[in-house]
């Protein structure tokens, strides 16, 4: 087979291999992954790929052409929504799966067990790495309960403008590290005359200073080396106490999932994606959650999400947030379909409702239970979604905000990407891939086309990873020491 039909009602194919003239009717050289006409499409007519619009003809499009950027045009969204009438719940799990889990004093699960360090503003990025960077793997050995220290610094916090939206962000996504279940301990470093103050983060959010949360501001302690020697002292002093932590059985319902994706492919609404998207029907059906975000890149898609909310409520929510990106973007010049990116155009994807298409595909087919703002806690179980951007770092750093303790990530280009302190594995979309990154690929989901294992064997390969993962097993990014340099809150709003 050199070419599959998504639906029957499309009129492209996708070429599994790259084709050249004469080759399954071709007319062009069409690459693996890209799209070939397979009847003739009129000028203007839309162009189908899983039985929805993808885009529309540029020109009169020729059975057998190649389908792609030079001849495929964008139109922004006219979408006429339904409400909760595709509701489709999964079956409760007939038994209970299970993981070895951290169980909080707040009674949530967490997969990892860190000390962070986090920064208020940017003037406190240095001596906050200072103080990680002393507790290397020699001086943690005794310790072997803690994952690491870890500092999650960012370039704001300061000079932050207009209407106190990327303030709340950014204290929220401060807040959600802070109380995620993955973190025993906690040290906020601060400068001290900065916008976000440490004091009205604890003020706003109820957090409890103690033996595992500490404060300090460089001003008040009396300089960079001060702080720095007074940090690596309060976390001493932490270590023994996040050390005593224990792993315990904890059911598969704690697990609270990221369902992210990046370097995409047009294989990756075809294998990695929808297998993904198995795996949370399956979390679901244990009771746990899965956390789609990437807002832009559901549109031209959430129309399909609006159809599988569970009241209209969740649905309007998510409406709201398609209309406030379609603003933001217009505001600043761009254009929703400013994504895909040059990457995602040369893996065969045109436009960004076909980029969506596919995403969307790793939320399952469960009703979609809550719709949250980026950062903000997901209270809800089963599947729902986070508003971000749809730029991989900003988007996770929302998601383990809002208390994810695990992320999957799926990737057709390859992407090395890895995620503290929730641990990120890797779905590749297609083998060839997956074989030249072995040592970055958690996952084969290339497996569907390359030896014909079905969506649904490889989506239950990566929900029983993730229960490994949750258990202590280590994921490739892991493995490389990802995960340190990708907190990076989004920034809304004018620098003054």
């Amino acid at each position: 087979m050199n070419t599959v039909r998504l639906a029957a009602a499309d009129n492209v194919v996708i070429a599994l291999r790259g084709l050249q003239p004469g080759q399954e009717g071709a007319t062009d050289a069409i690459p693996r992954g890209h799209k070939m006409a397979s009847v003739d499409i009129a000028k203007g007519a839309p162009v189908l790929k899983y039985a929805q619009v993808i885009g529309y003809a540029a020109t009169d499009i020729a059975a057998g052409a190649h389908v792609h950027t030079h001849n495929l045009e964008f139109r922004n969204v006219d979408a006429q929504y339904e409400f909760s009438t595709n509701l489709r719940p999964v079956e409760p799990a007939s038994q209970i799966d299970t993981f070895m889990g951290y169980r909080r004093a707040t009674g949530r699960v967490g997969t990892r067990n860190y000390i962070a360090v986090l920064t208020s503003v940017n003037c406190s990025a240095t001596a906050a790495r200072m103080i990680a960077q002393h507790f290397t793997p020699d001086r943690l050995a005794e310790y072997p309960n803690v994952d690491g220290v870890v500092a999650f610094v960012h370039g704001t916090g300061c000079a932050m403008g207009g209407d106190g939206t990327g303030f709340e962000l950014l204290q929220r996504t401060l807040w959600g590290y802070a109380r995620n279940p993955n973190v025993g301990g906690v040290l906020m470093a601060g400068l001290g005359c900065e916008m976000m103050q440490i004091d009205w983060l604890i003020e706003a959010y109820g957090l409890t200073p103690g033996p595992l949360f500490q404060a300090m501001n460089i001003q008040d302690v009396g300089g960079l080396r001060r702080t720095v020697e007074l940090g690596i002292d309060k976390i001493n002093a932490m270590l023994p106490v996040v050390n005593a932590a224990q792993r315990e059985p904890c059911p598969a319902s704690e697990l609270m999932v990221a369902l992210q994706c990046g370097g995409s492919d047009a294989l990756s609404g075809v294998t990695a994606n929808p297998a993904v998207g198995h795996a949370c029907d399956l979390l679901v059906a244990q009771g746990g959650t899965g956390v789609l975000a990437e807002t832009p890149e559901i549109y031209g898609a959430e129309h399909l999400l609006t159809a599988r909310a569970a009241t209209r409520e969740i649905g309007d929510k998510l409406v709201g947030l398609i209309r406030w990106w379609e603003d933001y973007t217009a505001r600043a010049g761009g254009s929703m379909d400013n994504n895909p990116s040059p990457g995602n155009k040369v893996g065969g994807l045109t436009t960004i409702l076909e980029k969506s298409l596919g995403a969307a595909a790793k939320g399952g087919t469960s009703p979609l239970t809550g719709v949250f703002k980026y950062a903000e806690p997901v209270t809800a179980r089963g599947f729902t979604f986070m508003d971000s951007p749809g730029y991989d770092p900003a988007s996770v750093t929302g998601q383990i905000a809002s208390g994810c303790n695990l992320v999957v990530f799926t990737t057709g280009r390859g992407s090395a990407f890895g995620s503290k302190p929730s641990p990120t594995l890797k779905v590749a979309t297609n083998t060839q891939m997956y074989d030249r990154m072995t040592e970055d690929m958690d996952v084969n989901a290339g497996r569907v086309l390359s030896d014909g294992a079905s969506v649904e064997e490889v989506g239950r390969e990566i929900y029983e990873a993730w229960l490994r993962v949750a258990s202590g097993e280590k994921t490739k990014s892991e493995a490389q020491g990802l995960g340190d340099f990708e907190f990076v809150p989004w920034q809304v709003g004018a620098v003054m």
